[in-house]
């Protein structure tokens, strides 16, 4: 999935269709409703991935790195070569994750879940945090007929969805820039205390706040 094709997507197909849920579900189109989405979805590419800035950095991006592999092979059925052309990473750099992070990929292979339970679970969310911010202007007995619709309104939105698939590079720069900003934001932009918070040396967030253009 490249972002011009996920940005053509939402632009074409995810705004309408929630625009017209919109005015079926509330008797009014909100404007920015479908925006507000598509741009969380646009910008998150990790939005099925909780980001846990309650851990330290080196911890959470350990615990990333496993879910990410781990998703991986639930959803190409434990097949490690199909796993490492998405990655782009060699099948021996796979198996030593695999065995670095404790995989059982037997276990893996019964419990195959597909991407998109995942995305869905990170849609839903999306949706209802939307929804939260919109209280204020929609009469509550409306509000709540769109939150009944949820679930499907989600499903709609993941059936749109180009799959998502990263290399092992690119999952890891996009985890670190989530997890970054989010402690960031629960910090109030103040680096020394965030550094403090998730366990890095100062000079080091510092350069990764550049390097990823934070």
């Amino acid at each position: 999935m490249t972002k011009k094709t996920l940005d053509k997507v939402l632009k074409e197909k995810v705004e309408p269709m929630l625009d017209q849920s919109m005015h079926r579900l509330l008797g009014m189109t909100i404007g920015e409703f479908g925006k507000d989405i598509s741009d969380r979805i646009e910008k998150n590419p990790l939005i099925s991935y909780q980001i846990d800035t309650s851990v330290s950095f080196k911890a959470a991006k350990k615990m990333f790195k496993k879910e990410f592999l781990t998703r991986l092979l639930q959803s190409n059925y434990g097949n490690v070569s199909a796993v490492a052309k998405i990655t782009r990473m060699d099948r021996r750099s796979i198996h030593r994750a695999i065995k670095e992070f404790r995989i059982n990929v037997k276990r893996v292979r019964k419990n195959m879940i597909k991407t998109e339970f995942y995305q869905k679970e990170a849609v839903d969310s999306i949706l209802k945090e939307t929804l939260d911010n919109y209280r204020q202007v929609i009469r509550p007995s409306r509000l709540e007929a769109v939150y009944r619709n949820v679930d499907k309104l989600s499903n709609e939105i993941v059936k749109e969805l180009p799959a998502v698939e990263m290399s092992w590079n690119d999952a890891e720069r996009e985890f670190e820039k989530a997890y970054l900003l989010k402690a960031l934001r629960e910090n109030k932009g103040n680096i020394s205390k965030t550094a403090q918070k998730i366990k890095l040396r100062y000079e080091t967030l510092h350069r990764k706040i550049k390097k990823l253009g934070i």
